[in-house]
């Protein structure tokens, strides 16, 4: 099977990839960095030339050596059929010195952004509190207040006014227990004025007696002049 379309130099025959032939492989002792390539022979369909062509470890293809030309040619393909194998390691070596430095630099633009971001980050914090803080001062002339005043005289002015707060509602608090208070022993003291009258109005308790029975007279206590002037004494 053809690995790449090609032209037969012998009679012009164009061949197409994937055609099928009946090839003879050899393996010769050569190898690129330790694989083993290999050769085919095949022949033209139409003029029965051969044509040789042969694996390519270095760029994963195949080389077409003689009886026919490739009608692509691969464009990295012309510098790495000549490179040897210090060339390679010397382009290897330069390929990775220069990945280091590409991902040296790449880091570098990265801290370079994040400084950058965070100074965009803190000059935006400042012009938010310089905003507010001139709304706020637009909102305190609006209400007639003088914007001027210390920061210190202004809160301790909120402070007192607080403090006054704080004693008006304990003194409203006192004064609505004691009403409460007055109220609770009003009740208490009519109740026990009203009993006092009620004893005093109360009748003698009198005794009764059996029918036929008269009370006996008390004796008075007023002493007698009968019988003051008599001789018997």
């Amino acid at each position: 099977m053809s690995p790449f379309p090609m032209r037969c130099t012998s009679c012009g025959e164009y061949i197409g990839k994937g055609r099928k032939f009946n090839a003879r492989k050899s393996t010769p002792d050569e190898n690129n960095l330790g694989i083993q390539i290999f050769r085919f022979f095949i022949r033209c369909t139409r003029c029965s030339s051969e044509i040789t062509f042969r694996t390519d470890p270095q760029t994963s293809d195949y080389v077409c050596e003689a009886g026919a030309k490739r009608n692509t040619e691969l464009w990295w393909s012309g510098d790495a059929v000549t490179e040897t194998l210090d060339e390679r390691l010397d382009r290897l070596e330069r390929e990775e010195q220069d990945h280091d430095s590409t991902e040296k630099d790449a880091m570098a633009d990265l801290e370079r952004e994040t400084r950058s971001a965070e100074k965009r980050m803190a000059v935006a914090d400042a012009l938010d509190e310089v905003r507010s803080r001139n709304a706020r001062l637009e909102k305190l002339r609006r209400e007639g207040v003088d914007p001027l005043v210390p920061a210190t005289e202004g809160r301790m002015t909120a402070e007192d006014g607080k403090d006054e707060e704080d004693a008006r509602r304990a003194f409203a608090s006192r004064s609505a227990a004691e009403s409460e208070t007055l109220d609770q022993a009003e009740p208490s003291q009519t109740e026990a004025a009203t009993d006092a009258m009620t004893r005093q109005k109360r009748a003698p308790k009198q005794t009764k007696l059996l029918p036929g029975l008269k009370r006996a007279d008390a004796p008075s206590s007023k002493l007698s002049l009968v019988g003051y002037g008599s001789d018997t004494d």
